[in-house]
Protein backbone atom coordinates (compact mmCIF):
# COMPACT_ATOMS: atom_id res chain seq x y z
CA UNK A 1 0.00 0.00 0.00
CA UNK A 2 3.01 2.47 0.77
CA UNK A 3 4.69 1.60 -2.30
CA UNK A 4 1.66 2.49 -4.18
CA UNK A 5 0.85 5.35 -2.63
CA UNK A 6 4.33 6.76 -2.87
CA UNK A 7 4.50 6.17 -7.00
CA UNK A 8 1.51 7.92 -6.93
CA UNK A 9 2.63 10.71 -5.18
CA UNK A 10 5.32 11.04 -7.49
CA UNK A 11 3.40 11.00 -10.60
CA UNK A 12 1.98 14.49 -8.95
CA UNK A 13 5.20 15.87 -8.33
CA UNK A 14 7.25 14.81 -11.05
CA UNK A 15 4.78 17.56 -13.23
CA UNK A 16 6.45 20.19 -10.96
CA UNK A 17 10.68 21.38 -11.01
CA UNK A 18 12.51 22.95 -8.56
CA UNK A 19 12.33 26.33 -8.82
CA UNK A 20 16.05 27.03 -8.47
CA UNK A 21 17.50 23.54 -10.44
CA UNK A 22 14.97 23.56 -12.38
CA UNK A 23 15.11 19.26 -12.50
CA UNK A 24 12.05 17.77 -11.60
CA UNK A 25 10.38 16.68 -8.55
CA UNK A 26 10.50 12.87 -9.76
CA UNK A 27 11.81 9.94 -8.86
CA UNK A 28 15.35 10.25 -9.89
CA UNK A 29 15.85 13.82 -8.24
CA UNK A 30 17.73 12.83 -4.89
CA UNK A 31 16.38 16.12 -3.29
CA UNK A 32 12.90 14.92 -2.98
CA UNK A 33 12.02 12.10 -0.48
CA UNK A 34 8.70 10.80 0.47
CA UNK A 35 7.67 8.19 3.24
CA UNK A 36 3.78 6.89 3.79
CA UNK A 37 2.58 5.65 6.49
CA UNK A 38 -1.09 4.25 7.19
CA UNK A 39 -2.18 6.44 4.24
CA UNK A 40 0.05 9.63 5.38
CA UNK A 41 2.72 11.11 3.36
CA UNK A 42 5.85 13.38 4.63
CA UNK A 43 7.39 14.98 1.79
CA UNK A 44 11.10 16.33 2.19
CA UNK A 45 12.99 18.59 -0.25
CA UNK A 46 16.02 19.45 0.14
CA UNK A 47 17.51 22.96 -0.54
CA UNK A 48 19.47 25.90 -0.24
CA UNK A 49 18.04 27.54 2.71
CA UNK A 50 19.18 31.15 0.74
CA UNK A 51 16.77 30.34 -1.86
CA UNK A 52 14.13 29.22 0.70
CA UNK A 53 11.83 32.61 -0.76
CA UNK A 54 11.91 30.48 -4.06
CA UNK A 55 9.86 27.91 -2.79
CA UNK A 56 7.11 30.24 -0.77
CA UNK A 57 3.90 28.71 -3.35
CA UNK A 58 5.34 25.35 -4.19
CA UNK A 59 4.35 24.04 -0.71
CA UNK A 60 0.54 24.83 -1.40
CA UNK A 61 0.74 24.24 -5.21
CA UNK A 62 2.03 20.19 -4.56
CA UNK A 63 -1.07 19.96 -1.65
CA UNK A 64 -3.32 20.69 -3.76
CA UNK A 65 -2.63 18.47 -6.57
CA UNK A 66 -1.98 15.95 -4.42
CA UNK A 67 -5.67 16.38 -3.27
CA UNK A 68 -7.14 14.42 -6.10
CA UNK A 69 -5.38 10.81 -4.62
CA UNK A 70 -8.18 9.40 -2.52
CA UNK A 71 -6.36 7.11 -0.51
CA UNK A 72 -3.55 10.18 0.69
CA UNK A 73 -5.36 11.06 4.09
CA UNK A 74 -2.68 13.54 5.06
CA UNK A 75 0.53 15.38 3.57
CA UNK A 76 3.21 17.20 5.38
CA UNK A 77 5.75 18.95 2.89
CA UNK A 78 8.78 19.99 4.69
CA UNK A 79 11.80 22.18 3.11
CA UNK A 80 15.36 21.38 4.63
CA UNK A 81 18.96 23.09 4.33
CA UNK A 82 21.37 19.99 4.12
CA UNK A 83 22.34 21.81 0.95
CA UNK A 84 24.36 24.24 3.19
CA UNK A 85 26.30 21.43 5.42
CA UNK A 86 28.98 22.53 2.27
CA UNK A 87 29.13 26.20 2.79
CA UNK A 88 29.35 25.41 7.04
CA UNK A 89 30.93 28.96 6.53
CA UNK A 90 27.71 30.90 5.50
CA UNK A 91 25.94 28.90 7.94
CA UNK A 92 27.54 30.35 10.89
CA UNK A 93 27.41 33.85 10.20
CA UNK A 94 24.09 33.76 9.81
CA UNK A 95 22.88 31.53 13.26
CA UNK A 96 26.12 32.46 15.28
CA UNK A 97 25.79 33.15 18.99
CA UNK A 98 28.81 32.90 22.14
CA UNK A 99 27.45 29.97 24.02
CA UNK A 100 28.77 27.19 25.10
CA UNK A 101 26.07 25.10 25.29
CA UNK A 102 22.85 25.38 23.07
CA UNK A 103 20.21 23.23 23.94
CA UNK A 104 16.49 22.71 22.45
CA UNK A 105 13.84 21.78 24.32
CA UNK A 106 11.63 19.85 22.26
CA UNK A 107 8.51 17.80 22.34
CA UNK A 108 6.80 15.90 19.15
CA UNK A 109 3.22 17.08 20.90
CA UNK A 110 1.69 20.30 22.45
CA UNK A 111 0.59 19.97 25.97
CA UNK A 112 3.29 18.10 27.53
CA UNK A 113 4.79 21.13 29.73
CA UNK A 114 7.87 21.65 27.26
CA UNK A 115 7.72 25.87 27.67
CA UNK A 116 7.15 25.21 31.79
CA UNK A 117 10.53 22.79 31.65
CA UNK A 118 12.92 25.35 29.46
CA UNK A 119 11.97 28.11 31.66
CA UNK A 120 12.56 26.24 35.31
CA UNK A 121 15.56 24.42 33.67
CA UNK A 122 17.10 27.93 32.84
CA UNK A 123 16.49 29.05 36.42
CA UNK A 124 17.82 25.90 37.65
CA UNK A 125 21.22 26.10 35.14
CA UNK A 126 21.77 29.74 36.84
CA UNK A 127 21.02 28.97 40.10
CA UNK A 128 24.14 26.56 39.94
CA UNK A 129 26.01 29.16 38.88
CA UNK A 130 25.61 29.37 35.16
CA UNK A 131 25.30 32.00 32.47
CA UNK A 132 21.75 31.26 30.69
CA UNK A 133 19.70 33.09 28.17
CA UNK A 134 16.77 31.36 27.11
CA UNK A 135 14.94 31.78 23.10
CA UNK A 136 11.31 31.28 23.22
CA UNK A 137 10.97 29.98 19.56
CA UNK A 138 7.53 28.72 20.09
CA UNK A 139 6.18 30.95 17.67
CA UNK A 140 2.75 30.27 17.61
CA UNK A 141 1.84 29.95 21.58
CA UNK A 142 4.61 32.13 23.56
CA UNK A 143 5.12 31.25 27.27
CA UNK A 144 8.33 32.87 28.24
CA UNK A 145 6.97 36.44 29.04
CA UNK A 146 4.36 35.49 31.33
CA UNK A 147 6.53 32.87 32.96
CA UNK A 148 8.97 34.91 33.51
CA UNK A 149 7.52 37.85 34.08
CA UNK A 150 8.83 40.38 31.77
CA UNK A 151 6.54 42.90 30.04
CA UNK A 152 8.99 45.58 28.21
CA UNK A 153 9.91 45.29 24.52
CA UNK A 154 13.32 44.68 24.00
CA UNK A 155 15.72 47.55 23.13
CA UNK A 156 18.07 48.62 20.03
CA UNK A 157 21.66 49.17 20.54
CA UNK A 158 24.06 50.90 18.64
CA UNK A 159 25.11 48.06 16.42
CA UNK A 160 21.21 47.75 15.53
CA UNK A 161 20.58 44.35 17.94
CA UNK A 162 18.04 43.57 20.39
CA UNK A 163 18.87 43.89 23.99
CA UNK A 164 16.99 40.65 25.74
CA UNK A 165 15.05 41.70 28.66
CA UNK A 166 16.37 40.14 31.88
CA UNK A 167 14.60 38.86 34.64
CA UNK A 168 16.03 36.15 37.72
CA UNK A 169 19.34 36.94 35.84
CA UNK A 170 18.37 34.88 32.73
CA UNK A 171 18.44 37.05 29.22
CA UNK A 172 15.39 36.47 27.46
CA UNK A 173 13.92 36.84 23.62
CA UNK A 174 10.40 35.80 22.52
CA UNK A 175 8.43 36.89 19.78
CA UNK A 176 5.56 37.71 22.50
CA UNK A 177 7.99 40.71 23.34
CA UNK A 178 6.91 41.99 20.03
CA UNK A 179 3.43 41.15 19.74
CA UNK A 180 0.57 41.54 22.43
CA UNK A 181 -0.72 38.53 24.69
CA UNK A 182 -3.56 38.13 22.65
CA UNK A 183 -2.91 38.43 19.46
CA UNK A 184 -2.34 35.41 16.98
CA UNK A 185 1.08 34.57 14.91
CA UNK A 186 -0.42 33.93 11.08
CA UNK A 187 2.82 33.18 9.91
CA UNK A 188 4.11 31.24 7.14
CA UNK A 189 6.96 29.19 6.78
CA UNK A 190 9.48 32.21 5.00
CA UNK A 191 8.21 34.90 7.42
CA UNK A 192 8.94 32.43 10.31
CA UNK A 193 12.23 31.85 9.61
CA UNK A 194 13.17 35.08 9.66
CA UNK A 195 11.87 36.25 12.64
CA UNK A 196 13.63 32.96 14.17
CA UNK A 197 16.77 34.16 12.48
CA UNK A 198 16.07 37.73 13.61
CA UNK A 199 15.20 36.87 17.82
CA UNK A 200 18.61 34.34 16.82
CA UNK A 201 21.12 35.84 15.10
CA UNK A 202 20.19 39.80 15.73
CA UNK A 203 20.09 39.50 19.96
CA UNK A 204 22.94 41.11 21.85
CA UNK A 205 23.15 37.56 23.63
CA UNK A 206 26.52 38.46 24.99
CA UNK A 207 28.65 35.60 26.49
CA UNK A 208 26.61 32.55 28.04
CA UNK A 209 26.73 28.79 29.23
CA UNK A 210 23.95 27.96 28.13
CA UNK A 211 21.13 28.74 25.69
CA UNK A 212 17.88 27.17 26.11
CA UNK A 213 15.64 27.39 23.04
CA UNK A 214 12.15 26.79 23.88
CA UNK A 215 11.07 25.05 20.17
CA UNK A 216 7.30 24.95 19.57
CA UNK A 217 6.16 21.33 19.54
CA UNK A 218 6.11 19.30 16.47
CA UNK A 219 8.66 18.40 13.88
CA UNK A 220 8.34 21.14 11.29
CA UNK A 221 9.71 23.70 9.27
CA UNK A 222 11.27 25.85 12.50
CA UNK A 223 12.42 22.70 14.28
CA UNK A 224 14.18 21.87 11.68
CA UNK A 225 15.71 24.89 10.38
CA UNK A 226 16.31 25.72 14.30
CA UNK A 227 18.32 22.02 14.20
CA UNK A 228 20.41 22.51 11.74
CA UNK A 229 21.18 26.17 10.85
CA UNK A 230 21.94 26.68 15.32
CA UNK A 231 24.86 24.77 15.65
CA UNK A 232 22.91 22.69 18.63
CA UNK A 233 24.68 20.73 20.95
CA UNK A 234 22.06 18.61 21.73
CA UNK A 235 18.39 18.25 22.45
CA UNK A 236 16.01 17.44 25.16
CA UNK A 237 12.72 15.86 24.91
CA UNK A 238 9.73 15.89 26.98
CA UNK A 239 7.07 13.76 26.98
CA UNK A 240 4.18 12.60 29.75
CA UNK A 241 4.19 9.00 30.17
CA UNK A 242 1.42 7.93 28.31
CA UNK A 243 1.79 6.14 24.74
CA UNK A 244 -0.01 8.34 23.05
CA UNK A 245 2.45 11.11 23.66
CA UNK A 246 5.38 8.74 23.74
CA UNK A 247 4.24 8.46 19.90
CA UNK A 248 5.23 11.56 19.15
CA UNK A 249 7.80 12.05 21.65
CA UNK A 250 9.42 9.05 18.88
CA UNK A 251 9.11 11.93 16.39
CA UNK A 252 10.95 14.12 17.67
CA UNK A 253 13.81 11.79 18.59
CA UNK A 254 14.00 10.47 15.08
CA UNK A 255 14.03 14.24 13.64
CA UNK A 256 16.88 15.24 15.37
CA UNK A 257 18.60 12.28 14.73
CA UNK A 258 18.20 12.41 11.56
CA UNK A 259 19.77 15.81 11.41
CA UNK A 260 22.43 14.67 13.49
CA UNK A 261 21.60 16.26 16.63
CA UNK A 262 22.55 14.66 19.68
CA UNK A 263 19.49 13.61 22.38
CA UNK A 264 21.20 14.44 25.54
CA UNK A 265 18.07 12.67 27.27
CA UNK A 266 14.61 12.44 27.81
CA UNK A 267 12.29 14.23 30.70
CA UNK A 268 9.11 12.18 31.75
CA UNK A 269 7.00 15.31 32.77
CA UNK A 270 3.26 14.69 34.51
CA UNK A 271 4.66 11.80 35.96
CA UNK A 272 2.82 11.03 38.70
CA UNK A 273 0.34 13.16 41.88
CA UNK A 274 1.07 13.60 45.28
CA UNK A 275 -2.14 14.00 47.18
CA UNK A 276 -2.72 16.59 49.71
CA UNK A 277 -4.67 15.16 51.29
CA UNK A 278 -4.11 11.39 51.39
CA UNK A 279 -0.45 12.06 50.93
CA UNK A 280 -0.14 9.13 48.26
CA UNK A 281 1.46 8.96 45.08
CA UNK A 282 -1.45 8.32 41.90
CA UNK A 283 -0.18 7.99 38.41
CA UNK A 284 -2.51 9.58 36.59
CA UNK A 285 -1.00 9.63 32.72
CA UNK A 286 0.72 6.15 33.82
CA UNK A 287 3.94 6.21 34.48
CA UNK A 288 7.95 5.15 33.46
CA UNK A 289 7.17 5.36 30.04
CA UNK A 290 10.00 7.87 29.28
CA UNK A 291 12.70 5.85 31.09
CA UNK A 292 11.45 3.13 28.64
CA UNK A 293 11.64 5.32 25.60
CA UNK A 294 15.05 6.50 26.99
CA UNK A 295 16.46 2.60 27.39
CA UNK A 296 15.04 1.86 23.83
CA UNK A 297 16.61 4.85 22.25
CA UNK A 298 19.55 4.11 23.90
CA UNK A 299 19.97 7.76 25.38
CA UNK A 300 19.73 9.49 28.82
CA UNK A 301 16.79 9.57 31.40
CA UNK A 302 17.05 12.34 32.77
CA UNK A 303 14.52 12.44 35.45
CA UNK A 304 10.54 12.34 36.35
CA UNK A 305 8.86 15.68 36.91
CA UNK A 306 5.02 15.66 39.07
CA UNK A 307 2.12 17.34 38.75
CA UNK A 308 2.33 20.12 41.15
CA UNK A 309 0.12 22.91 42.37
CA UNK A 310 2.06 25.18 43.24
CA UNK A 311 4.40 25.08 40.05
CA UNK A 312 1.33 25.86 37.88
CA UNK A 313 0.54 28.66 40.41
CA UNK A 314 3.96 30.25 39.94
CA UNK A 315 4.25 29.99 36.51
CA UNK A 316 1.09 31.77 35.64
CA UNK A 317 2.93 34.40 38.12
CA UNK A 318 5.76 34.91 36.60
CA UNK A 319 7.55 33.56 39.41
CA UNK A 320 10.11 30.60 38.89
CA UNK A 321 9.47 27.53 41.47
CA UNK A 322 13.07 27.43 42.35
CA UNK A 323 13.75 30.69 43.37
CA UNK A 324 10.00 31.36 44.53
CA UNK A 325 10.05 28.00 46.99
CA UNK A 326 13.13 26.72 46.78
CA UNK A 327 13.20 24.26 49.39
CA UNK A 328 10.03 22.65 47.43
CA UNK A 329 10.65 19.01 45.98
CA UNK A 330 10.04 20.41 42.65
CA UNK A 331 12.50 22.67 42.42
CA UNK A 332 14.76 20.05 43.94
CA UNK A 333 14.44 17.96 41.00
CA UNK A 334 15.03 20.88 39.00
CA UNK A 335 18.37 21.75 40.30
CA UNK A 336 19.14 17.70 40.04
CA UNK A 337 18.12 17.62 36.39
CA UNK A 338 20.18 20.90 35.74
CA UNK A 339 23.18 19.00 37.55
CA UNK A 340 22.84 16.59 35.18
CA UNK A 341 22.72 18.29 31.98
CA UNK A 342 26.06 20.16 33.74
CA UNK A 343 27.97 16.99 33.77
CA UNK A 344 26.75 15.48 30.46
Amino acid sequence: MSNKLISSIYEITEKFEDPVSKKPLDQKNSDIDIICKEGHANITININSNDIAKYETLSDKIKISLQQIRELLSVNIVFTSEKNSESSNNEKSRFNINANQIIAIASGKGGVGKSTFAVNIAVALSKIGKRVGILDADIYGPSVPRMMNISEKPKVNENKKLIPPENYGIKCMSIGFLISEDTPTIWRGPMIMKALEQMYNGVEWGPLDYLIIDLPPGTGDAQITLAQSSKLSGSIIISTPQDIALIDARKAINMFRKVNVPILGIIENMSYFMCSNCNERHEIFASGGAKKEADKFKTNFLGELPIDKNLRINSDEGRPICIFEKDSNISKEYLKIAEKINQL
